[in-house]
């Protein structure tokens, strides 16, 4: 079956979260930047748009090579709690200023300096995690890095969806 642009369909994290490593795995070398994936052994899927997700994982791996402009490391986690698909994505980076946390899904702010980012890759990000029916959190300390932590529903098999719970 054929699904439109905008369909969800059943998708999984872990083939998501490698195929967007797998388009910035030479720019990761080129900086310096050590990644370590720590993926489920298990499919972890959620309902949602593919390319919608991508460009989430997208902008969070080039929002950490840019706080790492000396190299650092990338930790990709992704787990399944209960029925929440968890991703976290950290890094070694420079971090977010306290002050600046409460404003960075905000469009068109930035903390990079003037040329280098134009403010718009968390404010879409947020928007499509939202639209998942999931949620995504900031935690940074400045020198030691960030970690972005995304929540999604599990897909469930259409045969399980209808159930009420007891």
């Amino acid at each position: 079956m054929l699904f439109r642009s905008g369909e969800r369909s059943s998708v999984d994290l872990n083939v998501v979260v490698n195929e967007v490593y797998s388009l910035l795995e030479h720019q990761f070398e080129a900086g310096r930047i050590k990644v370590r994936r720590d993926l489920s052994v298990d499919p972890l899927l959620v309902l949602g748009i593919e390319h919608q997700l991508q460009q989430v994982f997208l902008n969070l791996f080039l929002n950490a090579r840019d706080a790492m402009p000396r190299g650092g490391w990338l930790t990709v986690a992704t787990r399944a709690e209960g029925d929440r698909v968890v991703a976290e994505v950290a890094d070694t980076g420079s971090g977010i200023p306290s002050d600046q946390l409460a404003r960075i899904y905000d469009p068109f702010f930035t903390t990079k300096a003037i040329g280098r980012g134009t403010g718009l890759g968390l404010s879409i990000s947020y928007g499509i995690v939202n639209e998942h029916d999931g949620h995504i959190r900031c935690d940074s300390t400045v020198g030691q890095g960030t970690r972005f932590t995304l929540t999604l529903p599990v897909c469930r098999p259409a045969g399980l969806r209808s159930r009420a719970r007891t």
